[in-house]
């Protein structure tokens, strides 16, 4: 069975997410629910460490953010977290402790867990990224299918409906994908697996694994 649940994926004890990550069984369950989340919590956040920065931003106060970033609430940005030039974080965005928000890079409706890079022109939308997750340049979630229909999870030897129209990726901790790779709707990554450069993914890619392409999912070895 493929290891699809939250606490299979993702390490969220002791971070700002771990109350909403905590409360759902499978990671998509938590999309609905990431701007209610925030803006619960927000008020709550020690004011000796978040400063509130408009209507339901809290920013940390080590946090470093360019002064040509955009952000819209509902927000939350981490301790020691960089946002860079020209970052366009549209709203519903949970960003943990110590992650780059790379220049150009767009967020919408995601939770960035902790140490997460998306450096480099990404678009991350509608999506989950586990501790320590890196997505390379150019690579992007795609989170609605191109009929418009719900997205679901394909394993292999199964369909889960999420009942989600929009569902971009879930990345299990300390997952790496290639630069100018997509995850279409519905992809879930599970631990420390690498995503080859230029790669199109979908679906359920098994932890500690390399994807070199659909057809191609090989076990690491450990030496």
């Amino acid at each position: 069975m493929p290891n699809l649940k939250t606490i299979d994926l993702i390490e969220f004890a002791g971070t700002v997410s771990e109350k909403l990550l905590s409360s759902f069984e499978y990671p998509y369950e938590v999309l609905p629910h990431i701007g209610d989340y925030i803006k619960e919590i927000g008020p709550k956040l020690d004011k000796r460490v978040y400063q509130q920065k408009g209507e339901n931003i809290w920013i940390a106060k080590t946090a470093k953010i360019a002064d040509s970033a955009s952000i819209t609430g509902p927000c939350i940005i981490g301790e020691n977290t960089e946002v860079r030039h020209c970052a366009f974080i549209r709203g519903n965005a949970l960003v943990g402790n110590d992650c780059v928000v790379g220049n150009s890079t767009e967020l919408k409706n995601v939770v960035l867990v902790g140490k997460v890079q998306v450096p480099h022109y990404n678009y991350v939308g509608d999506s989950i990224l586990g501790y320590g997750s890196h997505m390379g340049a150019g690579s992007i979630t795609s989170n609605v299918k191109s009929d418009k229909t719900l997205v679901t999870i394909k394993t292999e030897d199964t369909k889960i409906d999420t009942g989600l129209k929009k569902f971009g990726a879930i990345l299990g901790d300390y997952v790496e994908v290639g630069c100018g790779s997509v995850l279409n709707p519905g992809t879930v990554v599970g631990k420390k697996s690498n995503i080859y450069p230029l790669s199109m993914v979908r679906g359920y890619i098994p932890s500690d694994s390399i994807y070199k392409n659909a057809g191609e999912v090989v076990k690491k070895i450990y030496v």
